[in-house]
């Protein structure tokens, strides 16, 4: 596939859904635009107004397709059908099975379901089950990730798993910059995810301290210290700030619950108390002590040297695999 397309996009390249609101309708639009997958992020709980509303303003932000994405570990029978109803392009799920009645129904609605796994079980289930695309998320995912291997090695093993089947690989987890799409590439994939870069641009809807920190840090770790009450068994990679190598011990019967305020923020229209030790990513309305929040960031971090528009994120990264291919790879 080269740099070209997946799923009737213009480049193999996909903004992950950001959440719970990071990626909003200014960043995917302006990914859209550039020829990328962008990928609105649902609200983690039932709001099929608020969202048809999201979709909505995106569209006025851009003609190109764009999709959604739905954590299935939260209440979302209601979102997805209203992401249904609008026809986006893609409905991305992840953190649960896709059922055969959901694909039916996204079918009906000529809408691409693409599934995000974390293990070579759950891509067979994916297969079988006849999604239209994987994303295969390594341990080196910032956020929450769902699996315990590293991209390298469990990467090439879905791609032969799905062999001539036409369902696209697409590899996610510490990519940031053309040397990972093109490796990604190489080890069979036919798109690229990327999560923490998006983060760091201008359009992205996250607090301007959290996009300096991630110019800043270069260090993550996989931990389970942040959002141990609301969503129990859910790991993630954040930034080794101060403030989490302080508590990177908590006793595992400590969470959230019982914490002070550090902060408030508006996630998805909705007024909420951020709690010490909450899972909740600073935004653009959030106020308090934001360098003790959950900063999620993948691997491939210390890559990343300044806030760049979502585009010229996009383009950098096809010109630079364009570059790769030809003058290094080709033999030429």
């Amino acid at each position: 596939m080269g740099w070209r397309g997946i799923l009737g996009f213009e480049y193999g390249i996909v903004q992950a859904p950001l959440g719970p609101d990071i990626s909003g309708p200014e960043l995917v639009a302006a990914v859209a635009n550039a020829g990328g997958l962008g990928l609105l992020r649902a609200p983690d709980w039932e709001s099929p107004d608020y969202l048809r509303e999201l979709i909505r303003k995106t569209r006025t932000l851009t003609d190109k397709p764009f999709g959604v994405g739905v954590v299935l570990a939260f209440p979302h029978k209601e979102n997805i059908k209203a992401i249904l109803d609008e026809k986006v392009a893609v409905l991305q799920i992840s953190w649960g099975e896709c059922s055969q009645e959901l694909l039916l129904e996204a079918r009906r609605a000529g809408v691409k379901v693409v599934l995000q796994v974390g293990s070579f079980e759950e891509a067979k289930r994916a297969v079988d089950a006849g999604v239209d695309a994987i994303i295969v998320q390594g341990l080196e995912a910032g956020g929450h990730v769902i699996g315990q291997e590293g991209l390298i090695a469990l990467l090439p093993r879905v791609v032969d798993l799905v062999g001539d089947q036409d369902i696209p690989v697409i590899a996610a987890g510490g990519i940031v910059d053309a040397r990972g799409y093109v490796a990604g590439l190489a080890l069979g994939a036919q798109g690229v995810c990327l999560g923490t870069r998006f983060v760091a641009t201008s359009e992205s809807y996250a607090h301007p301290t959290y996009k300096r920190k991630l110019i800043e840090a270069d260090q993550t770790e996989y931990t389970n210290v942040f959002g141990r009450a609301r969503w129990p068994g859910a790991p993630h990679r954040v930034l080794q700030t101060p403030f989490f190598n302080q508590w990177r011990s908590l006793p595992l019967h400590e969470n959230e619950a019982n914490q002070p305020v550090i902060g408030r923020s508006t996630i998805h229209g909705v007024e909420k108390e951020i709690r010490q030790f909450a899972g909740t990513v600073p935004n653009l309305t959030t106020t308090g002590d934001i360098e003790s929040m959950a900063l999620y960031a993948g691997e491939g971090v210390g890559l990343i040297e300044e806030i760049l528009p979502a585009g010229e994120v996009v383009r950098g990264l096809v010109e630079g695999a364009q570059h790769l291919i030809h003058n290094k790879f080709s033999g030429a």
